[in-house]
């Protein structure tokens, strides 16, 4: 039989050598590399599970909320609390079949230019032009496709809200001229021309539509969440009633 030549047998041997060389390096350097954390399930909410990142994307779009003030961020806690309340009506869209058409393109073009010039975090940015919209969504790590993604989500759960809570409410003339009388008409200063009550019921009606429409709205949720089954899994995630709750 043949025997191998030196040279070929060292050939053959090299890649075994090498990797046994290697090894305990490479272990070593797995050990040192710090561990990558997993997405992990903070919340479950009727069997639905919320994410770390569910979490971590609700604190980063919550810079296209108008009703945050600039520098007033919004807190774990809280952006939770709103993943939590939108989990429960999406499940209610479902299970009730409700017929809740998408917001079309338009629709949702028309909310992105009202939020670029109602944006207190656009104060210093000039959000209403590409170049000054382009540098915000830069400076906060957003991408177009986000954008458009939050605000037709947005449109829809304010479709429904709008279809089960609006329908039936009434605003009397009474109610009208009492928030005219009492509310408005203080905020004008001695001097000033005061609208009269006839340019300004319609509204007015829109706002007290919204009060009420935002009251049935809040006692809804708060019953469906009681109903349902909510579990908060992450500690600092919990609110106080819920910590003493596990107790």
């Amino acid at each position: 039989m043949r025997q191998p030549q030196p040279t070929r047998l060292l050939h053959l041997l090299a890649p075994v050598v090498l990797l046994a060389l290697c090894l305990p390096g490479l272990l070593r350097a797995q050990q040192q590399s710090p561990p990558i954390e997993l997405d992990r399930v903070i919340a479950v909410v009727n069997n639905h599970a919320i994410l770390a990142s569910d979490l971590e994307e609700e604190l980063s779009m919550s810079v296209l909320d108008p009703s945050h003030k600039r520098n007033d961020h919004l807190s774990r806690q809280k952006a939770l609390d709103q993943l939590i309340g939108r989990t429960l009506i999406q499940q209610q869209i479902r299970q009730q079949d409700e017929q809740i058409s998408d917001p079309t393109q338009e629709e949702v073009q028309t909310r992105l230019t009202e939020i670029r010039k109602e944006l207190p975090a656009c104060v210093h940015e000039n959000c209403a032009s590409d170049e000054g919209w382009k540098i915000f969504l830069t400076a906060h790590e957003l991408t177009p496709e986000r954008v458009e993604r939050y605000l037709r989500n947005r449109l829809q759960i304010l479709r429904f809200i709008e279809l089960r809570f609006r329908q039936g409410i009434r605003i009397q003339p009474q109610e009208i001229e009492t928030y005219y009388r009492e509310t408005l008409l203080p905020q004008y200063a001695p001097g000033e021309t005061v609208p009269p009550l006839n340019q300004v019921a319609a509204s007015i009606e829109e706002i007290l539509l919204q009060q009420q429409v935002n009251v049935l709205f809040d006692e809804w949720l708060t019953n469906l969440r009681k109903q349902g089954d909510v579990e908060v899994l992450d500690p600092a995630l919990k609110s106080g009633e819920e910590r003493s709750a596990a107790q």
